[in-house]
């Protein structure tokens, strides 16, 4: 197995005011690295679904100091996939020269998907780890991983039962590799995407029940860019029809609040085609489309 290449481990916001020293936990997260590389080597052969956020990339760097040329990262290019996301993936596996397979994938062809109910996210993963299926029988590679660690076990994500149903593995939440600890272990191995703000597919934005198409992912692209073009970094803007919802992180939210931002963040997203613009004072949550969700169903899309 190739030798770990993070040992010492530097301070990433493990709890705020925290002083500078080596975090209580640096000893365990360094041993579910060792973990970690235990068990790719043990798989031997492997493909990573790959979005080039810290998880998947995290885990795709690793298998490809561990495996060499017998891993294989493939990023799934669709309508959903924002091109600034897909560039920057792309860089990173070219920074790190690591063998990737861009494919195509066609979730927005399937009726299931483009209802967007509660199931929007299975459906897609389902059929990314249907393509990816078939090209690994196709290169010989025996087995499909993806970026899920604990933290995400805790989640409403449908897209992990389509894993469970196509036997796609996670070796980061095998190893017990947390949020916090994979971006402290990427940002120890020189990784410039550690501390990148999550970047789920386009569709997350748009409410459940407004039927996903090319035009509304489009427009939500527009929007988004438009406001990191303004110096936001961590945003989403979430789609209800004519109505643009802005969440902006509650640390940067304060420059949202003055009459001259407020305009320039409304004819922004009016020149991506909202009608109406309105910013969710409660800030950035990740998921929060899924408070609508009843009991009922968040029960019924885990099982």
């Amino acid at each position: 197995m190739a030798a770990s290449a993070h040992t010492n481990l530097p301070e990433v916001e493990y709890a705020q005011g925290t002083p500078d020293r080596a975090p209580a936990g640096e000893a365990d997260t360094a041993s579910k690295l060792l973990t970690l590389e235990a068990r790719l080597e043990q798989l031997g052969s492997l493909m990573v679904a790959y979005s080039g956020g810290v998880d998947s990339a995290f885990l795709a760097a690793t298998a490809h100091r561990v495996l060499g040329p017998r891993m294989l990262a493939v990023l799934a290019d669709s309508p959903s996939l924002a091109r600034r996301d897909m560039e920057q993936a792309c860089a990173f596996a070219r920074a790190q020269e690591m063998p990737l397979h861009v494919v195509a994938t066609g979730e927005l062809d399937r009726p299931e998907y483009r209802r967007n109910d509660a199931n929007r996210c299975f459906h897609c993963k389902n059929e990314l780890f249907t393509t990816m299926e078939v090209l690994g029988s196709r290169l010989g590679f025996t087995y499909i991983t993806y970026g899920m660690n604990v933290d995400d076990t805790r989640d409403f994500r449908p897209g992990q039962r389509a894993a469970k149903e196509h036997a796609v593995l996670a070796p980061l939440a095998e190893a017990g590799l947390t949020k916090i600890e994979i971006r402290a272990l990427a940002k120890a191995a020189g990784y410039p995407l550690w501390d990148r703000p999550a970047a789920p597919c386009l569709a997350s934005r748009v409410e459940y029940g407004r039927t996903v198409t090319r035009e509304v992912l489009e427009q939500v692209e527009k929007a988004e860019e438009s406001l990191r073009q303004l110096g936001f970094r961590e945003l989403r803007v979430r789609h209800h029809g004519e109505l643009a919802r802005v969440e902006i992180a509650r640390t940067e939210l304060l420059r949202a609040l003055t009459m001259e931002m407020l305009d320039a963040i409304s004819v922004a997203l009016k020149q991506a085609g909202f009608q109406y613009v309105t910013l969710d004072c409660a800030g950035f949550r990740s998921g929060s489309m899924n408070a609508i969700l009843p009991a009922d169903v968040l029960t019924r899309c885990r099982a």
